[in-house]
């Protein structure tokens, strides 16, 4: 099974979590009561709308992960799914991103706010990890 179609599976059962069309237009999404959280791409990329101010907080930690692109002033991260531990690291991401969406709500992280699929790969770069 592909990691996306595994994580998909997994996270579409969690009951804060309903299937909606991606605004983005690409490949499947999942939202909350606040809006659009996750948007699968593709086999393995999934974008995460995680918040800036939780980005902020997190941003050491999402730096050291290979796995994870960050686009500057984003509210979205994507997660790269090479291998299983990929998706047990987007599970814990969105658990994070649930919580951000909750308790930290930023006028900054609008429901529209576009997912970093729109970005060209000039505009985004995977962390090295350091």
């Amino acid at each position: 099974m592909k990691l996306a179609v595994h994580a998909y599976a997994e996270l579409a059962g969690w009951p804060d979590l309903v299937e909606v069309s991606p605004s983005c237009g690409t490949g499947r999404a999942l939202a909350t009561a606040h809006g659009e959280i996750i948007h699968f791409h593709s086999d393995h990329d999934v974008d995460l709308h995680l918040t800036v101010r939780a980005i902020r907080r997190f941003q050491e930690h999402l730096d050291a992960t290979r796995a994870i692109r960050v686009v500057d002033g984003s509210p979205w991260v994507t997660v790269r799914l090479d291998t299983s531990g990929d998706i047990h690291l987007l599970t814990t991401l969105v658990t994070l991103a649930l919580q951000a969406h909750q308790a930290w709500p930023d006028p900054g992280d609008a429901p529209h706010s576009t997912c970093n699929d729109h970005h060209s790969a000039a505009e985004t770069q995977y962390l090295s990890g350091g």
